[in-house]
Parts: structure tokens; C-alpha cells; sequence
């Protein structure tokens, strides 16, 4: 068993799994894998900076302030929140929780795609065919306890060849009248032809009140099919949110996930692993980090190639002021069966202080001889020429900043579909940009491209 010994949550956690277990009726594989998952938790514990997939992220401080593990919440949705979540002139189908809780919608989905709460899920045949089958968790031990201990859920499963006219937007909101300790899931199966975008977004509101979020979710995206993921996490300072997200895609599908961190939370671990299981499959990753003030964002990406002729393509930009910590670390596997794999993962960040710290590592580990596979990083600071360009014509300086920081995250935000939600994130990306910064520079600090053909 893990030495967890300075932190009373890991036994409380473990002490109440027993209890957890025994308040709903699931099935017997759903069963097995909660067990699975609370074993899997007790033999590796929470991660220390002692597991190098942790080494840029401490969680120990986060953890030892006292938490309420209660995954019920009497807490009324909270109208200013919801209101903070809206995409402007975007057209969705929504779904809103309040402490990973469903609240009744307003606005019925098409009647061929389910949607369910887990509490009516454990017991179907569907959800537990596909509730863990993809998730590592005897590696990933967030991953592992959320398996075991989950607060509520929700499963969607869209119909074969069915097209979601409108996206499915889920507004998370969390609202902690005590410190709190929550663990929400999601689990999606697009069937085999079918198409669907869903939009996450994380909203809470700045309290003195500490909340964690250990969330998973499942993606499933059978043959043919297409699913568009959006996660949009503009959470307030005393949230600590740490996101587990696996996906699984089978022969001719398309998965494109989209990841957006702004200002706010304490703490953001995304963890994104995809499993490219079948052949001829097409994967996008695109991911925005903003970091302010003491802010850690840490991104860590796994893209397993397994079978041949499959495509993933990985940009990754974060934006780091103040004394913000930036991680970002990507793996690429290119198994021995994935040949004519096609794969490009690239990392860049801009530093608008000199205190900002960026840690990243691109990786590729390849077993096949014929593909063709590149990464690279790069981290830089504001040209002092482009400054004085957009000046010399009448724009403001704040204004110039900003337009050079949201020309820096074209890359990435013009990928968006939605045109919507494109200049919603980038009237954010704006709003965070302060009026001045004493560090502006043209000089590249480090670069390092990478290429294996």
C-alpha cells in the first residue's frame, strides 16, 4: 500500500468505498471495475513528484486541507454561474450540473441520443460495456480513484448515423459552501457513422472555500463516426481541477478535442490519453493554455498508435504572465503494427514575464520503420518590433499586446468550428491580457524541433 500517511483524505477515500459501494444498484462488471479501481488506488496512492509523470506537479499542498467527500449536494443551481458559462450566440442543446449533479433540463435532446444520469445507468447493458474498458487505471491513479469513488455521472450515447443538429453544451458548476471534494464522469459513445459535438464548460465561483475536481471521461468513437470535443475551464481561484480524459477510436473515425485553460483555478492537470485501436483513423488535439498569478497548468497527452495508416495532429500554445507555471508534456507511441502512422505534435510558448516558468517535454517513442512522425518546442517573449509597429498606428498598447497574444493562439482557435465559440475564447484570451509588462522581447529563448521520417 502507498505510504499516504500525511494525508487524512486518502484514508477517508478508502475507508468510505464499502459505503459508496453498497448505496446504488450496478452491475456486476461496473461492480468489478469500481473494485478494481480502489485497489488499483491503494497500491499507488495519490502521485508525488516522485513519479516522473508527476515531476512539475505537487499535489501534496492541495490535499491537506480538510475535505467533505459527500458526493450529494443540496446546492440550488446558481443562476449568475450558469449565466458566466453562455457562449454568446450559440445555438446548443445544455445540460447543467451543479457539484457534478444533473439538474433537470430545459430543452429536450433529440430522441436518438440517451441521455442518463448514473444513478439510471449502472444497470444498463450499454453503459457497462464500455464504463473502464479503455481506462488505464492500474497506471493513472486519479484515473483509478475517480473509477472507484465517482460523485454522479452522466452516460450519452448517440445513435448509429444519427447528426446532432446543434451542439451538446454541459455547463459544470461548482459551488462549495465547505471545502469539497468532487469526482464527476462523464462517459460518451458515439456510434458507428454517427456525429456530435459536445462542449464542456467549468465554471466556479472564487470563494475561501477549497474545491477538487478529480473528473474522468470516456470517449468511445466507433467506426465511421465523428465527435468534436470542446473543454473550456475558466473555474475561479480555490478550485483544483485535475481532468482525466480517454478515448478510444475504431477504423475511419474522427475525435478532435479541443482544450482551453484561462485565469482562475489554482491548479489544472489535464491528462489525455488517446487509443487509436483500429486502422485509418484521424486525430486532432488542440489545446490553449493562459496562465496568471500563481497559477500551475499542466497538460500531459498520450497518443497510442496501434494499427496502421492513422493520422494525429497535436498544437499545443500556452500564454504565461505573472508567476504562472506552464507544463506540457506529450507522448506520441507508434506501436510495431502501426505503419505509414503519420504523426505531428508541436508545443510553443510565450512568456509575458520574467518570473512565468514553462516546462516542456515533446516525446516520440516508435517501434515501426515507416512513417512519418515530428515534434517540437519552442518558447519565446513579445517582439519588441511588432509592439512598436501596431503603436506607430494608433493602437493602444493594451490593444497591441492583446492582438499579438490572440495572433499567437491562431494556431490553435482557428481550428474551432463553431465560429461562436471562437470569438468567445478569444475575446477571454483578451480580457486576460494586462495593460503593460515589463518583458518584451524578439529573442527566442530556446527552440527544439525534432523529425523522424
Amino acid at each position: 500500500m502507498a505510504n499516504q500517511v500525511s494525508i487524512p483524505l486518502y484514508e477517508e477515500l478508502v475507508g468510505s468505498f464499502e459505503e459508496v459501494l453498497a448505496t446504488a444498484e450496478q452491475s456486476t462488471a461496473v461492480q468489478q471495475a469500481r473494485r478494481q479501481g480502489i485497489e488499483n488506488f491503494k497500491k499507488m496512492g495519490f502521485p508525488s513528484r516522485r513519479n516522473e509523470e508527476w515531476k512539475y506537479t505537487n499535489l501534496l499542498p492541495f490535499l491537506q486541507e480538510g475535505y467533505s467527500t459527500d458526493g450529494r449536494t443540496s446546492v440550488a443551481a446558481d443562476a449568475e454561474l450558469i449565466a458566466e458559462a453562455q457562449v454568446p450566440h450559440l445555438d446548443s442543446y445544455q445540460l447543467v450540473f451543479v457539484n457534478g449533479e444533473l439538474q433537470p433540463a430545459t430543452e429536450a435532446v433529440p430522441a436518438f441520443i440517451r441521455v442518463m444520469p448514473f444513478e439510471d445507468a449502472l444497470t444498463d447493458e450499454q453503459f457497462a460495456a464500455h464504463f473502464s474498458k479503455n481506462t488505464d487505471i492500474d497506471q493513472f491513479p486519479m484515473a483509478a480513484l475517480n473509477t472507484a469513488l465517482f460523485s454522479h455521472g452522466l452516460f450519452i450515447e448517440i445513435s448509429p448515423n444519427a447528426v446532432l443538429d446543434k451542439p451538446l453544451h454541459i455547463v459544470h458548476t461548482y459551488t462549495a459552501t465547505a471545502n469539497l471534494f468532487v469526482q464527476p464522469r462523464l462517459l460518451v459513445v458515439a456510434r458507428r457513422g454517427a456525429n456530435l459535438s459536445i462542449i464542456e464548460t467549468i465554471v466556479s465561483k472564487s470563494t475561501d472555500n477549497k474545491l477538487f475536481i478529480n473528473s474522468l471521461t470516456e470517449v468511445f468513437v466507433e467506426e465511421n463516426a465523428i465527435c468534436d470535443h470542446y473543454v473550456l475551464q475558466t473555474a475561479k481561484a480555490g478550485t483544483r481541477l485535475v481532468t482525466n480524459t480517454e478515448v478510444s477510436q475504431l477504423r475511419d473515425s474522427v475525435y478532435s478535442n479541443y482544450t482551453f485553460s484561462l485565469p482562475g483555478a489554482e491548479l489544472i492537470r489535464n491528462n489525455l490519453h488517446l487509443s487509436l485501436d483500429e486502422s485509418n483513423t484521424e486525430s486532432h488535439l488542440y489545446g490553449l493554455y493562459l496562465g496568471a498569478d500563481n497559477q500551475l497548468i499542466d497538460n500531459h497527452s498520450l497518443v497510442n498508435h496501434r494499427m496502421p495508416h492513422c493520422q494525429s495532429n497535436e498544437i499545443y500554445k500556452g500564454v504565461l504572465l505573472d508567476n504562472a507555471t506552464g507544463v506540457f508534456n506529450g507522448k506520441i507511441f507508434v506501436q510495431e503494427d502501426a505503419q505509414k502512422t503519420n504523426a505531428f505534435q508541436q508545443n510553443n510558448n510565450l512568456l509575458l514575464s520574467d518570473k512565468a516558468t514553462i516546462n516542456s517535454k515533446p516525446q516520440l517513442e516508435i517501434f515501426a520503420d515507416d512513417v512519418k512522425c515530428s515534434h517540437g518546442s519552442t518558447v519565446g517573449q513579445l517582439s519588441k518590433e511588432a509592439m512598436f509597429y501596431l503603436q506607430s498606428r494608433g493602437i493602444g498598447e493594451q490593444k497591441a499586446r492583446a492582438l499579438l497574444v490572440n495572433a499567437f493562439a491562431f494556431d490553435v482557435t482557428e481550428k474551432i468550428k463553431l465560429e461562436e465559440l471562437e470569438d468567445h475564447i478569444n475575446h477571454l484570451i483578451q480580457s486576460h491580457i494586462p495593460l503593460s509588462e515589463s518583458v518584451i522581447d524578439e529573442t527566442v529563448i530556446d527552440e527544439t524541433v525534432i523529425d523522424a521520417e
